[in-house]
């Protein structure tokens, strides 16, 4: 195979010619047609496309292993911690919990000693959840939500729940018991996806619903679970179920970042930066023009909010355009109006 550039020296960018019989088929959809059997393509432009997908893919991939890892850390924190002491989680978990505890403690259905029933139980409960959101949420969102489903259930079926508790003390067992399950959920929602039950139910009605808070299922849930444990162990139990709920929610909070909102202020002497922010991130973008006081130079002021979870993605772009660009955030924002919530990328 043999490419050379075009003789043209008045094309730009460069183009590469080859013959019809060796381009690979990736090279197709930018080819066009020279005569004479020849072929050219804007290599440049088709190399930054493969570069963007190769980029995307690589995405896509360290989101999968967040949601992996995330799950498993979730269920080693549910597992290892609580249930050894008859503690429960909130939510669709603690109905998990509550419904293995009917068949295998009060039943007494058989269980194999290497696989537990817990995670066979939260994936059915779900079922019906997920379906009500596949209707109302897309595809996208729903499929990775259906693999973190499937993950999550198949960690808290095959980690084992030791006979003796690893941590004797139930405040212990609570507190870092919540906050491994706490840092997992977290983890899972930053990426992309949930782990379904309250929080999948919570997104569907945030979005059929607008005045409508994502967390009110989840709290209406777990009074539900933490009132029927009353009637099946003591209060005290009850108690130590509710420090584990709290320290959960408390470390999603700390690794879920996305609800916290961040102002941006931009100052560039560059064009183009307030195009690829709201092309890139959605985000509108107010622009005002400035002049610097020691240099009387002109330059843009770029002004817009985002989730702190995009702004990782806020400093590539500016990085890549403008690389001298001054940038000021600031968390300590309160906004009203019509900012978008996003539950997924």
């Amino acid at each position: 195979m043999v490419l050379f550039f075009s003789p043209e020296a008045n094309e730009r960018p460069p183009y590469v010619v080859l013959s019809k019989r060796c381009f690979s088929p990736w090279l197709q959809p930018d080819l066009k047609h020279e005569g004479g059997g020849q072929y050219r393509l804007d290599f440049f432009e088709r190399l930054r496309t493969i570069m963007s997908q190769i980029l995307q893919n690589k995405r896509t991939t360290e989101k999968l292993l967040l949601t992996i890892f995330g799950n498993l850390i979730y269920a080693a924190g549910n597992n290892l911690a609580i249930m050894p002491l008859h503690l429960y989680s909130g939510g669709f978990t603690g109905i998990a919990q509550l419904i293995r505890t009917v068949f295998i403690h009060i039943i007494g259905l058989p269980v194999p000693k290497d696989f537990d029933i817990f995670g066979v139980i939260y994936f059915l409960i779900n079922v019906p959840f997920f379906l009500y959101a596949y209707k109302i949420m897309g595809k996208k969102f729903c499929l990775t939500t259906l693999f973190s489903i499937g993950m999550a259930s198949v960690c808290l079926s095959i980690i084992p729940i030791p006979v003796k508790p690893l941590i004797e003390d139930r405040m212990l067992a609570a507190f870092f018991g919540g906050l491994g399950s706490g840092v997992g959920a977290g983890m899972v929602l930053r990426a992309g996806s949930s782990q379904g039950g309250q929080d999948l139910l919570g997104v569907c009605l945030a979005k059929t619903h607008p005045n409508f808070k994502v967390g009110t299922v989840g709290i209406i849930i777990s009074v539900c679970v933490y009132t029927f444990c009353l009637f099946m162990y003591d209060i005290t139990t009850v108690l130590y179920s509710i420090v584990f709920a709290v320290v959960t929610g408390m470390a999603v909070n700390r690794v879920h970042v996305q609800n916290i909102k961040i102002q941006a202020m931009i100052f560039t002497k560059k064009s183009g930066l307030a195009h690829a922010i709201m092309t890139e991130l959605r985000r509108g973008v107010t622009v005002w023009e400035g002049e610097g006081a020691y240099t009387n130079e002109d330059s843009h002021i770029l002004v817009t909010v985002i989730s702190k979870y995009e702004a990782h993605h806020l400093q590539e772009i500016v990085e890549r355009i403008d690389p001298d660009a001054f940038v000021v955030l600031d968390e300590s924002v309160t906004v009203l109006g019509n900012f978008q919530k996003r539950f997924t990328e």
